[in-house]
């Protein structure tokens, strides 16, 4: 049953649900997707609550075409979204290289299954991080977060949403099968409450509009398409008028730039939780994204004679750098559990460096990590390292 609490209300959702809320609160009004496991539910949720608020739902024939559809319905100026997994997402990163170059605002929540190819197709895993950041060819950047629980399917989706307006850039929006079907009390604040970021309008005369024109920010305004406002994108390397241009100068400043409008902003982008007082030193410190920090945050309280503490990654890229090492600096070792077999370890140690010693729990037999699995885990680092 639904309950009203103060300026909002309590609801029981999937997580995949959470997430269709959340684009709808972040104002989306468009969603264009292909139906696949383990994310369908967001598809179907959309396809009634879209159409209540005014918006459209397209199921379309293919996740090619479902990401062509979003970034076409994104430059008439509407927020738009997709929704899918693993097999779909492949499919879908030549497109979202368009967006990428062509600055297009949007967001793709990828629900991530065990692989490869269709592999084990309703089974969880955590193995599309690396093709999240690298998935498509050239150089480019991305902005990937992951919720970790319900809440956080909700609240980061509309995240999401205004990081992908604030810089122009494709969001992607990576949780997991054990993430998206868990169900829990979510509470949805009062629209009034909750901060909505809304893409850059040109201000200057139609005739002087410069689609890619960086403000100081490092970001292009962005007109609509169908307005007096006229405009060209391509996917081709252009200029600041939108129209192929092949010099060497100005293909390196755009691609700096694609980087930099992100790079220059972490403070904006950057989110992790600490799961303990990050002042105090550390035995062990478990770093988690995703569907482990439950279970990770469970086995540290059960190894009561090991100092401990979760440090959850929501920002997967830009990777948050500064953030772990920083957390590095006051443990004697770090652990890395995840359904995958060691995407995340690696970024983990490449940041560290050789200053601590690094532990990964790789799985990747589509089962979560269980509290018990992770504790052992802990229990063997922490007799390594000499603190147990």
């Amino acid at each position: 049953m639904n309950q009203l609490i103060s300026g909002g209300k309590k609801l029981f959702l999937q997580g995949n649900e959470a997430i269709a809320e959340g684009a709808i609160t972040a104002g989306a009004r468009f969603y264009a997707g292909y139906p696949i496991t383990p994310s369908s539910e967001i598809a179907e949720v959309c396809s009634q609550r879209l159409l209540e608020v005014g918006g459209v739902y397209i199921q379309m024939e293919d996740e090619l075409a479902s990401i062509a559809a979003v970034i076409g319905a994104s430059l008439t100026g509407v927020k738009a979204f997709t929704a899918t997994s693993g097999p779909g997402f492949s499919l879908m990163q030549e497109n979202l290289g368009v967006a990428i170059l062509g600055e297009v605002p949007c967001v793709v929540v990828n629900v991530q299954r065990s692989g490869p190819s269709t592999g084990l197709a309703t089974k969880p895993a955590q193995a599309d991080v690396m093709q999240a950041r690298w998935g498509r060819h050239g150089d480019q950047s991305i902005i990937v977060i992951s919720p970790a629980t319900v809440q956080e399917c909700f609240d980061l989706t509309v995240t999401a949403f205004n990081l992908a307006e604030r810089f122009r850039v494709p969001v992607v929006l990576l949780a997991d099968e054990i993430v998206g079907h868990m169900r829990e009390n979510v509470v949805l604040p009062d629209p009034a409450q909750i901060k909505i970021v809304n893409r850059k309008r040109p201000t200057c005369p139609p005739e002087e509009y410069l689609p890619f024109k960086p403000d100081a920010d490092g970001v292009p305004p962005l007109a609509d398409y169908g307005s007096e406002y006229i405009f060209h994108v391509t996917s081709s390397m252009h200029g600041e008028r939108g129209y192929s241009q092949n010099d060497p100068a100005n293909a390196g400043a755009k691609i700096k730039r694609l980087f930099t409008k992100l790079e220059d902003h972490l403070d904006e982008i950057l989110m992790v939780k600490h799961h303990y007082n990050p002042e105090e030193e550390l035995d062990l410190l478990v770093v988690t994204f995703g569907c482990t920090t439950r279970p990770a945050r469970e086995a540290v309280l059960r190894v009561r004679d090991i100092k401990a503490g979760v440090l959850q990654l929501i920002t997967l890229w830009p990777f948050p750098e500064t953030f772990i090492a920083r957390a590095a600096a006051k443990a004697r070792a770090l652990l890395v559990p995840e359904l995958n077999l060691g995407q995340v370890v690696r970024e983990v140690e490449r940041v560290v460096g050789k200053e601590k010693p690094v532990f990964g729990l790789p799985k990747s037999n589509g089962e979560g990590l269980t509290p018990a699995e992770i504790g052992a885990r802990i229990k063997e680092v922490a007799g390594l390292v000499g603190c147990a």
